[in-house]
């Protein structure tokens, strides 16, 4: 059985969902969500039934581009005030192992995959593979190096991922390595995923200020442009 993976899209206006993501994304089971953002007083079933009908075709001609490339597709469709509510709870209830935060592209020939431990490699490399499997000539395991921990554990880190992706099949020559000492986690990921096309990442540790600010892989996607797939831990 395909792996699942969570597109969320912002109705009612999303943002066009590129063809090479679409395209990318083909080899798995995809559940679209469309999340109606309402205001503080609006009840929901209000809304559902004034904007139900227009908001599921939007969620279906997603669907279908989907379905066009050879995916296994369903849609969910969620009115209510809280995005990232609605994302948790609809990616438990479907058994999504990703959730793509997606962004314009037209090719991903670079992509970031930032390492926090190797131990945690187990469900990384297939959402890797998905999307580096047509142009991608670069991927790169990052590691940031804080507090405590030596460079020299980091580069066991990035060098020990490396030596699993290879041993899984991946190209040697396609696959570097890169390691930063830093005590901003999060901007030094920013900072890099800027020169790259795509991010590949497993869930971050919620922090107070995702609320405010959003989430790292929101920060990503909104400051670098990049479409980022973040992978859920407890898979």
């Amino acid at each position: 059985m395909a792996d699942t993976i969570l597109v969320p899209l912002e109705l009612p206006d999303p943002e066009p969902l590129s063809p090479v993501l679409v395209e990318d994304l083909a080899s798995l089971s995809v559940v679209v969500l469309g999340h109606y953002d309402l205001p503080e007083q609006t009840p929901a079933s209000s809304a559902r039934e004034q904007f139900g009908e227009e908001a599921q075709a939007t969620l279906d001609e997603v669907a279908d581009a989907f379905a066009d490339a050879g995916a296994s597709v369903r849609t969910r469709l969620v009115f209510g005030k809280d995005r990232a509510a609605a994302i948790q709870q609809v990616a438990a209830e479907e058994d999504c192992a990703a959730e793509l935060d997606p962004a314009p592209t037209e090719g991903i020939e670079t992509i970031l995959v930032p390492i926090p431990d190797v131990a945690e490699l187990d469900r990384l490399p297939t959402f890797v593979r998905i999307l580096s499997e047509d142009s991608t000539q670069r991927i790169t395991l990052f590691h940031v190096v804080e507090g405590e921990e030596s460079r020299e554990r980091g580069e066991a880190v990035v060098t020990e991922t490396r030596e699993r992706l290879i041993e899984d099949g991946f190209d040697a020559e396609a696959v570097d390595t890169l390691v930063v000492e830093g005590d901003e986690h999060d901007e030094e990921i920013l900072r890099v995923a800027a020169e790259y096309d795509a991010v590949v990442m497993y869930e971050p540790e919620a922090r107070l200020g995702d609320r405010v600010f959003g989430t790292l892989a929101d920060r990503i996607a909104d400051e670098t442009g990049d479409p980022v797939i973040v992978v859920n831990r407890d898979y």
